[in-house]
């Protein structure tokens, strides 16, 4: 049977969604080491090199010469690569994993206003009820463990939530231009300097003898996470709307309890078990065409 476009794109955000998902469990493990902003810098220069050698092994590298894009990729490196990226890690200094990931899910929100109010892209009613039901399904998962106690860092992740719809939007556009590979090793090689850099003026260590211990996290991170999930998610965005995508990923907090169970020994509760109808009937109607 032949797979259409949107299905490539729904297994796309799907592939996205179960890396995504290890992303808390290996920055926590990252972060026993080393600050916030030494752990970004260095997987994404992992991340970099990741990118860099898909573009080459896929014969790609020429696409770095087409100057249509090279305006395109600075904005959706402000705010993917700098602004989301670092809101996020930033934020993750001031507040505690649960609250970041039930605040991350604003996103959602923030898609909808950007590309169904303003762009006035077209979203179904099943494929609204699908999001809603997969948000509430992700609420489900991340909010009976403590409870939203909002702290500082919460403004922060809410900034990173907002920033990331107008960065999908620019890296739509690109990737009609150029493959995932090229897209990604651009936006990363201007994004891990500016770390560094950051790194460099807020005093934190990036030394490779500091983050030398906790390497096998940062290559994961760079390699996986922020390496071929993200080609997975521009693979998906480029087939599917981001809106719909967004309302997909709403599955990462399910798996992120999957991988917790194994990798921390975490057990979830009945109730967290429990997200998995509202997460069903959702997933069901948004990868109805």
């Amino acid at each position: 049977m032949q797979i259409s476009e949107n299905q490539k794109g729904d297994l796309g955000i799907f592939g996205e969604a179960v890396l995504w998902s290890l992303f808390p469990i290996i920055t926590i493990l990252s972060y026993a080491s080393f600050n916030p902003i030494t752990s970004l810098a260095w997987s994404t220069l992992f991340a970099t090199v990741f990118f860099g050698l898909a573009m080459v092994v896929r014969g790609k590298a020429g696409e770095i010469f087409n100057s249509k894009i090279y305006g395109q990729i600075i904005i959706a490196t402000f705010f993917i690569g700098w602004m989301f990226y670092g809101f996020y890690f930033w934020g993750l200094k001031y507040t505690n994993a649960d609250n970041a990931s039930i605040i991350a899910l604003m996103e959602l929100f923030f898609a909808y206003l950007f590309f169904i109010v303003w762009k006035k892209q077209e979203f179904s009613a099943k494929h609204t009820l699908g999001a809603i039901l997969m948000l509430l399904g992700a609420l489900i998962i991340l909010f009976p463990k403590h409870g939203l106690h909002f702290q500082s860092g919460d403004w922060l992740v809410l900034l990173a939530s907002a920033c990331g719809p107008i960065g999908n939007y620019y890296q739509q556009k690109i990737r009609k231009e150029v493959s995932s590979e090229t897209l990604l090793f651009l936006r990363s090689l201007c994004t891990f300097p500016f770390f560094f850099l950051l790194a460099y003026i807020l005093k934190a260590e990036t030394s490779f003898s500091v983050v030398e211990k906790s390497l096998g996290f940062l290559f994961l991170n760079g390699f996986i996470v922020l390496g071929l999930s993200k080609i997975f998610w521009m693979e998906g965005i480029h087939r599917i709307s981001v809106t719909r995508a967004d309302a997909l990923t709403s599955i990462t907090p399910l798996f992120t309890l999957f991988f917790a169970y194994f990798i921390l020994h975490q057990s979830p509760t009945i109730w967290q078990l429990s997200a998995l109808v509202p997460l069903g009937f959702g997933l069901v109607l948004l990868t109805q065409n």
